[in-house]
């Protein structure tokens, strides 16, 4: 799962809004206007996009504002932008490269427009803060961007305006899921760890008075906003689900692929039925191996269950896991090169890191935080989720038979080499540089999550240990998840799908463990039309390679394909078809 940096742009503000620029004559102006004037209103994702000024303002400094006047601005920007491009722009006219930056731009105001008009997040979800305050610490520490005494001059100034940060929080916030207040009370708990422990420890001796200052402001503040969460916002609860109307609309501007949430929740449970047809078959004669003997269950799921449960006797430890995770790391990226699937980008700046506390609520697995878009060499960061030493045995056993030798080799496919690293790679070469910042702060999810998809199952395409068919079988229960992701969205947020309906269709229809159903359940109420990219862009994906394919014939190349494919970056899969095709 990427980690998905337009979340802060679109939710995050500050009340530092840029110059008025000159009329726009090509969409080239309107790009960097757009694209450097909305980051603005987003320091905190700005500098982890490596812009670290902008019109006098360091951004590195800075925090997001969540105030009236923030909030005021920010709508205005968005909607005199809208207003600009209707009578700037004949989208019809645009070659398809600059037609990709105005869908992407178009999109995003109506992303955003609805989030502050309709959503709210900032009104009734406190992880927004929560996660924004870990951000704004977190990425000047790991990203080298600046000697250590200088970025720790940043970490300082950003420590000082938390406590006003989370008085802006209190001041919005009405109500909350109980759901959300439990996991950013959790999160805020990791910014409480972060700050006194690597922070402080890592801290120069020439800062050390300077943070020490700023650290008991911004620990205290971090204690009360959890002891308000608690005590104050816990009695005021509210429905995390979407409902019809709201959760349409959002899966209309989000995927932007022209499908309606019926139409995709068909097709996925079409194909949840077809791969537990072809795991029965695949696996019959994997039980007569692994049971000689014993005759083979009548009941489907009890046959495959128990398959799986012999292909995850072969897992890791949790004082190996990350190890093993690297070794996996090595072993695709020699796999993609050896059958040259695509040229591996020439950077090596890759990190296998664990999942920073702060973001845990949603990435309890891991996931991918892409290298700074104007400073690729800084670093992208693969996030695996330790296996906590105080978790009882039987609770880390299930996580580890989820993941286990070939699960963990599939998520770390699907995070890193082909997929989310080297996705990011390429799109850290487009150019000119304001449109390589547009598509990657506002890359488009189904184009991300599809082609982590599609790039695991190219790997088992091209005989990724082909010769075990427990491979095979994994690949089988890893997409039915990205099948039932789509399932779960759509039902959990627009349908009243409940608990026992949820845990039921992960554990007995997917297969899946019972701690990893158990977290995917809070990450169902945590987020909304982020699950069905998976399924949805995959399938795009797929579409696109065929009727390239078919288009070209004998002259269609695989690894030209790819290359050509990833190169504009992460823009709506139609907008890629269109340079595809031109």
């Amino acid at each position: 799962m990427l980690r998905n940096a337009a979340a802060l742009a679109v939710l995050c503000l500050v009340g530092c809004a840029p110059a008025p620029a000159p009329k726009a004559a090509s969409i080239a102006p309107l790009v960097e206007e757009f694209m450097y004037g909305a980051l603005t209103f987003s320091p905190v994702a700005a500098a982890a996009a490596g812009l670290h000024s902008r019109n006098g303002v360091s951004l590195d400094e800075a925090l997001d504002q969540f105030d009236g006047v923030s909030v005021a601005k920010y709508r205005q920007f968005l909607e005199g932008f809208g207003a600009r491009l209707d009578k700037e722009v004949k989208p019809e006219t645009l070659d398809p490269e600059a037609r990709a930056d105005y869908d992407i731009i178009a999109g995003q105001i109506r992303v955003a427009l609805l989030e502050l008009d309709t959503l709210q997040a900032y009104r009734h979800n406190p992880t927004v803060y929560v996660e924004l305050a870990g951000s704004a610490l977190f990425n000047p520490f790991m990203l080298e961007y600046a000697p250590l005494e200088q970025r720790y001059g940043h970490i300082i100034a950003r420590l000082q305006k938390l406590p006003a940060l989370f008085e802006q929080a209190r001041a919005n916030l009405v109500d909350s899921p109980e759901i959300w207040t439990k996991v950013a009370i959790e999160e805020n708990e990791g910014n409480l760890a972060l700050i006194n422990g690597v922070l402080t420890k890592q801290c120069p001796a020439a800062r050390k008075e300077a943070f020490d200052k700023a650290k008991a402001a911004a620990s205290k503040a971090i204690t009360g906003f959890n002891q308000y969460l608690s005590k104050d916002l816990a009695r005021n609860t509210s429905d995390w689900r979407l409902g019809k109307e709201k959760y349409a609309a959002k899966f209309a501007a989000v995927l932007d692929l022209g499908v309606t949430p019926a139409q995709l929740l068909s097709d996925a449970e079409s194909e949840l039925a077809r791969v537990r047809v072809r795991m029965l078959e695949t696996g019959g004669p994997m039980f007569d191996e692994m049971y000689p003997g014993q005759k083979r269950p009548e009941s489907p799921n009890e046959l495959v269950s128990k398959v799986l449960m012999r292909v995850a006797e072969r897992r890791s430890t949790r004082e190996k896991y990350f190890d093993d995770a690297r070794r996996d790391l090595e072993e695709a990226r020699n796999f993609v090169r050896a059958k040259n699937l695509m040229t591996l980008p020439a950077r090596d700046n890759l990190q296998v890191i664990e999942t920073p506390v702060f973001m845990r609520g949603i990435y309890a697995v891991g996931g991918f935080n892409p290298a700074p878009a104007l400073e690729p060499k800084l670093g992208a960061f693969y996030w695996l989720t330790p296996i906590p030493p105080d978790w009882p045995k039987a609770r880390a056993d299930s996580k580890l038979r989820e993941y286990n030798y070939y699960g963990l080799k599939i998520l770390t496919i699907h995070e890193a080499i082909p997929g989310h690293y080297l996705q990011f790679e390429y799109a850290n070469d487009v150019q000119p540089e304001a449109r390589r910042v547009l598509r990657s702060v506002f890359g488009n999810g189904p184009n991300v999550e599809g082609w982590a998809v599609y790039g695991t199952d190219l790997l088992i395409e091209q005989g990724y240990l082909a010769e075990d068919p427990r491979m095979m079988m994994t690949w089988y229960k890893q997409y039915l998840r990205a099948v039932a992701n789509t399932i779960l969205d759509i039902r959990m947020q627009s349908m009243e799908m409940t608990d026992e309906e949820a845990v039921n269709l992960m554990i007995e229809q997917t297969f899946q463990e019972k701690e990893e159903a158990t977290a995917k359940l809070v990450r169902a109420k945590l987020s909304s039309t982020q699950l069905p990219t998976y399924f949805a862009g995959y399938r795009a994906w797929r579409r696109l390679r065929d009727r390239i394919e078919k288009s070209r014939g004998a002259a269609f190349q695989l690894a030209a394909f790819h290359e050509e494919a990833l190169k504009p970056g992460a823009i709506p899969m139609p907008s890629l078809e269109r340079i595809l095709g031109k």
